[in-house]
């Protein structure tokens, strides 16, 4: 799919001549401010995250199948939360005083869905060009753009997510049609006023890159480059080359002072790839770009957290293995362009089996409607194909897997004692097509259950139309 600058006060040092008193002034012995400190040159976080949880109450879910979203499996558990967090996880668990206890005989208590593509609020619902925000297509390199900055927050596709689907985090990016589309954003699925207040608190931002078709046809097709594969790989080279060079600038004013550079926006979000704190998540297809994406990235010190889409990523298992990078794909969708071409259903499963990092996504506003749907599928390619890939296992792609290479594992993405209390309880077994969301909790908040209309979230657009709230 296209789908605080902190001024630090002058503080000055007269340098005095400490050789001859003849000697010419040098350059050194002018006054300069002090180095502000490593990271302290400006704001590295100017739009920080106002989410505040929704009050919840104390729980305990009892007789229940428990994926603990990390590869366990619990029969007839149970799960206890607390002020918004995991508090223990096991069998025959008391509920103690004050505690609402819910029987969930012949039910699965799962960690939230974890979308790590999705396009929520800024390709939103209605599907209008005056909503349609996710690609700024007026070069192929716009690093300095931040999806968050088109988040809709009144958007209904969150809710259906939340509902249908049991996603309680995603991540937003821009589209592809450029080769830096710029900041991706990682948040709770709950609604807010503001795209802040639904900031996943402390999850590290993203940068969505783009190789392949996509780069080259959007810019090729206006007589510019990149307009092939070579030419996408060489603009990418040159945007590194001049990140190095900002970043090394920087460096030398935080650590040692002097006159602060010029700020470029684009560059900050580069600079940050270069430090670490923000992470690559990489739309790519093909097997062979891949990899020249990884020595790309080797070649300029940074590292590709995730390749999203990647219908070959089979072929590159071990590649993608021993570069640490994860792989986000669909469970059966190609075909669509020639590079989307050359697709196994077995390729979760295949990535599974040779120990690379591999997960489930979406890309899509429906699609993330059914991921665990989706994980179904590709299980059972896998099992068709001789791979033993237990359910509960496979419910490690939709949850602990995404949520470490969204950097949020310690925090969600399994059902840990001390994690946020991010859980669903299903009404059948999560790998049917006839099982959907009963209950949804988010940082132990009940958001939405199914017997409750009073809890089915409605965003603000859709107060008062036909259909509010309408979920099916």
């Amino acid at each position: 799919m296209f789908r605080p600058v902190l001024i630090f006060g002058a503080v000055l040092a007269l340098v005095g001549c400490t050789e001859s008193a003849s000697r010419a002034q040098s350059s050194s012995s002018e006054p300069a401010t002090a180095a502000p400190g490593r990271g302290k040159g400006y704001a590295h976080d100017p739009f920080p995250s106002t989410y505040r949880a929704y009050p919840g109450a104390a729980t305990l879910v009892t007789n229940v199948t428990i994926f603990d979203g990390e590869g366990g499996r619990i029969d007839n558990g149970a799960v206890l939360f607390r002020d918004g967090k995991i508090v223990e996880v096991g069998q025959n668990l008391s509920a103690g005083s004050g505690v609402t206890v819910i029987d969930g005989r012949g039910k699965y208590v799962t960690p939230g869905v974890i979308d790590v593509h999705s396009h929520l609020g800024d390709y939103p619902s209605p599907g209008v060009e005056a909503l349609s925000d996710g690609n700024e297509m007026t070069g192929p390199v716009t690093a300095e753009v931040w999806a968050e900055h088109s988040v809709w927050p009144q958007d209904p596709g969150f809710s259906r997510a939340l509902t249908n689907g049991g996603v309680t985090t995603l991540q937003i990016l821009p589209g592809s049609a450029n080769l830096f589309g710029g900041r991706s954003v990682t948040v709770k699925n709950v609604y807010a006023r503001t795209m802040q207040a639904m900031k996943f608190p402390g999850a590290p931002y993203g940068l969505k890159m783009a190789c392949g078709e996509n780069p080259k046809r959007v810019y090729g097709s206006k007589g510019r480059a990149p307009a092939t594969r070579m030419g996408n790989v060489a603009v990418d080279r040159q945007t590194w080359a001049k990140a190095v060079e900002y970043k090394r600038r920087w460096d030398k004013f935080e650590d040692k002072g002097g006159e602060a550079p010029s700020r470029d926006i684009a560059m900050d979000t580069l600079r940050g790839v270069l430090e670490g704190e923000i992470l690559v998540h990489n739309h790519c297809y093909r097997a062979d770009e891949m990899a020249v994406v990884m020595d790309m990235a080797k070649e300029f010190g940074y590292k590709v957290t995730a390749f999203h889409h990647a219908v070959e990523a089979y072929k590159i298992a071990d590649l993608l293995k021993a570069n640490q990078t994860c792989a986000a794909v669909w469970a059966d969708w190609y075909g669509f362009k020639m590079e989307a071409y050359d697709a196994v259903n077995e390729n979760l499963a295949i990535l599974e089996k040779e120990g690379a990092c591999a997960m489930i996504h979406s890309d899509d506003q429906n699609g993330i409607q059914r991921l665990n749907q989706e994980v179904a599928k590709a299980r059972s390619a896998g099992i068709k194909a001789g791979f033993d890939i237990s359910e509960a296992s496979a419910w490690r792609w939709l949850a602990i897997n995404p949520a470490r290479a969204l950097g949020i594992a310690d925090k969600t993405g399994s059902l840990k004692p001390g994690k946020m209390a991010d859980v669903v309880l299903w009404n059948g077994n999560p790998f049917s097509v006839y099982t959907r969301p009963q209950m949804v909790w988010v940082d132990g908040a009940l958001l939405y259950d199914a017997n409750n209309p009073k809890l089915r979230p409605v965003s603000d657009f859709e107060l008062g139309q036909p259909g509010e709230g309408d979920v099916k």
